[in-house]
């Protein structure tokens, strides 16, 4: 009918400045990860600053942006989910370093600049991931409990999203997939794993440390299952779309590998199709705050139209 046409991803409009927010978030966690993280001096000096040197090498902290954002959403402070914001960007920095390992995706860029194992060797970049694995616990369990959410389940739910059978299932079922044929729903079921799990768990972690909900909880946890999943669809896309200098990282990975990627088995505008109908979904989600989401739209409106 005219005029009740229905509003898409690709149109929403929030009217949140979103580079100002994340230029706001970015120096939020930048000095709460060094004031929770050892010196770059601290001994022995090379780990710690390994460790440093992928977690400032230039990331866009979507993750933890979307944690403080998600406790603004339920009436919370950003202060309130800077454990959890910091705790989820070393979690993500820690899989990134190991991805790039020659054993596993041997990557030579990250973010424009050499990866952890070419500047430190392969011996410091996993030493340098496990320390990061570790201090993101030391630092959750630093966070204040609330009245429904104790210290013990923020830790819990972080461990879930980045244990066996969540963040590292899906880079086994990864790596087993490597040059074979397999179903649309085994690579859904990697996707979910491998990135939506952590993207979830931060909106979840925001959420928490706000003291949402149930409701709020719930539509939190639908909010990152969808955008995590199109995010790494998008990502998919932009492997075969984008230069490596566009990427800051080496394109045409998947294709030279032959995973299988969303392009790969159902083509290129059906795989736009699918990631503009989850951040639709995700959308529907955030009804639930009643306009107080902005910040999350907007990351969500960012992530289905990055190009890189």
């Amino acid at each position: 009918m005219p005029g009740n046409k229905k509003q898409n991803a690709g149109d929403h409009k929030t009217g949140l400045d979103l580079g100002q927010y994340l230029q706001q978030v970015c120096r939020l966690v930048d000095r709460g990860l060094d004031r929770l993280l050892p010196r770059a001096t601290a001994k022995p000096p090379t780990i710690h600053r390994a460790m440093r040197y992928s977690l400032y090498a230039g990331g866009k902290r979507m993750r933890p942006a979307l944690c403080l954002a998600a406790a603004e959403a339920c009436g919370g402070a950003r202060q309130d989910a800077l454990h959890a914001a910091c705790a989820v960007e070393c979690i993500h920095t820690y899989s990134l370093i190991h991805d790039d390992l020659p054993a596993m995706d041997n990557d030579d860029f990250r973010r424009g600049k050499p990866t952890n194992h070419k500047v430190f060797g392969e011996g410091i970049a996993i030493l340098a991931g496990d320390a990061l694995l570790t201090a993101a616990f030391a630092i959750l369990a630093q966070a204040p409990a609330t009245a429904r959410y104790s210290t013990r389940e923020l830790v819990q739910e972080l461990a879930q999203a980045s244990g066996s059978q969540k963040l590292i299932a899906g880079q086994v079922a990864d790596l087993e997939a490597e040059g074979k044929s397999i179903p649309l729903a085994q690579l859904k079921y990697i996707h979910e794993c491998k990135t939506s799990a952590l993207l979830c768990c931060a909106v979840r972690l925001g959420g928490m440390s706000a003291n949402c909900t149930p409701a709020q909880l719930q539509a939190l946890t639908d909010f990152g299952y969808n955008v995590g999943l199109a995010f790494q669809i998008i990502d998919d896309i932009l492997d075969v779309t984008q230069t490596s200098e566009q990427l800051g990282k080496t394109a045409g990975k998947d294709v030279a590998a032959r995973k299988a990627t969303y392009p790969a088995m159902v083509g290129l505008p059906k795989s736009q199709a699918i990631a503009r109908q989850l951040t639709d979904r995700a959308f529907a989600a955030l009804r639930q705050f009643k306009g107080q989401a902005a910040a999350l739209e907007a990351m969500a409106t960012y992530l289905l139209k990055r190009d890189k």
